[in-house]
């Protein structure tokens, strides 16, 4: 697998020093198994990959963005499929005190905040292919000010629960305080972390035009508020994503006139137990799991505009239990079944993130200065992009179910080889060869090899 030959196509945005470097690293990478470090790499790294050069390469200024691009373009774009650009929030636990942007953030996995660093990520996710690309990512780092704000947010939070829990509530006077004015909902002050949002997904678009049209940007439940809706119309982009289980929602009204006053714009509230049957757009029955779909333009008070709502229920037959979940759309004109389908296609972000964790050291790296720990983070999801474009290769010449644990036990199979056959004072005839790849290689797999022999 000839490394630089996949890298060339980064030459333009990367010194040829710099390109050598990752070239060592990444095979560094492939073959290496334990904790992914800067040390770890460089005991793997043979001739020309010393600790000292790994540390040259991590302390490296280097256009992530442009290179993400760069490479999806001229090695991974698949010309004339549908891509959805989706973002999510990777939380990486980390000890210690010194790490740059070290913080306390949710962890979806532990349920709960953590010491750690959190990186905000997009990926171009491909609809045919139903695999998702790493294509730009940031730190999130938190200054005082939002640090502040978060925590009175908290405490007024917690404080509503406790008044919840059996404290009686001050009664307030009805109607709209005295003196107060309409607000326009579309124009909002972003909240910092949109803001970093916003100007990531502007750049990205910068570097996509001429190229890669996007349409949707795909968020989960924690953006499905008006000032996210802004920020991705802001972009040009519509926004895909999920509401709260109990969001008001509301049918536009088209009764007649109260003959005074401003025209009614909400209509009935809608009951999730009760939904309008000739919005009903698809059930099904498996299991004894009864399903049913609904698709509905709807009015919400928070919102700035009509949202395109779809509303699956879920119903056991047995018990009677039943829930329901609320996607949405700004793009009025799209299919429920497309809606669905799209927002499910933002779950393969996670896929990224797990390889990350796994196999490339977004988990293990021990870098403390900022620049050393986007390098970090950033190569490893690279990585997610670098290996996907040798199992394409690999899949078709060896196993089409291979994995990246396949493709990591050929490579150290290959280099254990390699490592050995230096030592002999002659190399062995090529028949003899093969037959020492094919078994060497076949070690540590998952999948089985289905061809008889395996080129070097």
């Amino acid at each position: 697998m000839n490394i630089l030959a996949l890298l060339q196509c980064l030459e333009p945005s990367l010194s040829a020093t710099t390109t050598k470097q990752l070239s060592g690293i990444i095979g560094s990478l492939l073959v290496m198994s334990g904790r992914v470090t800067m040390l770890g790499i460089a005991r793997w790294g043979g001739k020309g990959g010393s600790y000292r050069t790994v540390q040259r390469f991590f302390s490296t200024v280097i256009p992530w963005g442009t290179l993400f691009w760069v490479f999806f373009r001229e090695q991974l774009w698949q010309r004339g499929a549908t891509y959805l650009l989706a973002g999510d929030e990777v939380v990486v636990t980390k000890a210690g005190k010194r790490t740059h942007g070290l913080d306390r953030f949710f962890s979806s996995l532990y349920g709960k905040p953590i010491p750690g660093v959190s990186f905000f990520a997009l990926s171009l996710v491909s609809v045919e292919e139903r695999h998702a690309y790493p294509i730009s990512i940031e730190q999130i780092v938190r200054d005082e000010a939002e640090k502040a704000a978060s925590k009175i947010k908290a405490t007024h939070k917690k404080k509503g629960t406790d008044k919840s829990k059996g404290a009686e509530k001050k009664q307030s006077k009805p109607g709209r305080p005295k003196g107060s004015k309409n607000k326009n909902k579309a124009e909002v002050a972003l909240s910092p972390e949109l803001g970093r949002i916003q100007a990531l997904v502007k750049g990205l678009l910068q570097r996509l035009v001429g190229h890669l049209p996007l349409t949707y940007l795909v968020l989960d439940g924690h953006f499905g508020n008006n000032p996210a809706l802004v920020m991705a119309r802001a972009c040009g982009l519509q926004l895909i994503s999920k509401l709260r289980f109990d969001s008001g929602l509301y049918l536009p009204y088209d009764g007649p006139y109260g003959g005074h006053g401003p025209h009614r714009k909400y209509g009935q509230k809608l009951a999730a137990r009760a939904l309008p049957a000739e919005h009903l757009q698809k059930t099904v029955v498996k299991d004894n799991i009864k399903t049913d779909i609904y698709q509905m333009q709807l009015l919400h008070k928070k919102f700035c505009q009509t949202l395109n709502v779809v509303i699956i229920v879920k119903t056991n037959q047995t018990s009677g239990a039943c829930a329901h979940v609320c996607l949405f759309s700004s793009d009025l004109h799209l299919a429920y079944d497309q809606l669905i389908d799209f927002y499910s296609l933002r779950f393969q972000i996670e896929f990224n993130f797990r390889d990350a964790k796994q196999f490339w050291g977004l988990e293990d790296f021990m870098n403390i200065k900022a620049n050393a720990v986007t390098n970090a983070a950033s190569l490893s999801l690279f990585m997610v992009n670098f290996a996907h474009a040798l199992l394409r290769t690999f899949r078709h010449t060896h196993q089409p179910d291979s994995s990246v644990l396949d493709l990591k036990a050929f490579c150290r199979g290959f280099k254990y080889l390699q490592e050995t056959l230096k030592l002999l004072p002659h190399l062995p005839d090529p028949v003899l060869f093969t037959e020492m790849l094919n078994n060497v290689t076949r070690l540590g797999r998952i999948h089985p090899v289905l061809t008889d022999s395996v080129s070097p």
